[in-house]
């Protein structure tokens, strides 16, 4: 799993949040995957997850995600981010180019997202 994750270039939230369940999740395999890097822009009290500057946007993730969740097969693909205030949209083309980018190869999957809060904006599906 792990291979495979560095192989994409992908971030989970189990190892950033340093979860110790991770080895029993990897070894299903399972994976909550982590877009838009892997440093928050927030500092939460609760959260283990690196807050910094973040890094720019990989134009890639989207494809490099959906192309590790199709390799390892899954049924279920979870998504989740850090916190990205200082994007425009706070990341949220990014959430749905990624889940283009799994109904593409993986269209009968489901999709579960976990998205930050975006600021409060009102975003449209369509506008993506």
């Amino acid at each position: 799993m792990k291979h495979l994750l560095r192989k994409h270039r992908l971030s989970t939230v189990c190892e950033e949040a340093r979860c110790p369940n991770r080895g029993e999740c990897f070894s299903k395999p399972t994976a909550a995957f982590l877009i838009l890097g892997s440093q928050c822009t927030r500092s939460c009290a609760f959260c283990s997850v690196s807050s910094g500057e973040p890094g720019s946007v990989n134009d890639q993730e989207p494809e490099e995600v959906a192309a590790a969740a199709a390799k390892l097969d899954l049924k279920y693909v979870v998504i989740t981010s850090v916190t990205r205030d200082e994007l425009s949209d706070g990341g949220a083309g990014q959430f749905a180019r990624t889940i283009s980018a799994i109904r593409a190869v993986l269209p009968k999957a489901r999709v579960e997202v976990l998205i930050p809060d975006f600021q409060g904006m009102i975003l449209r599906w369509e506008s993506f």
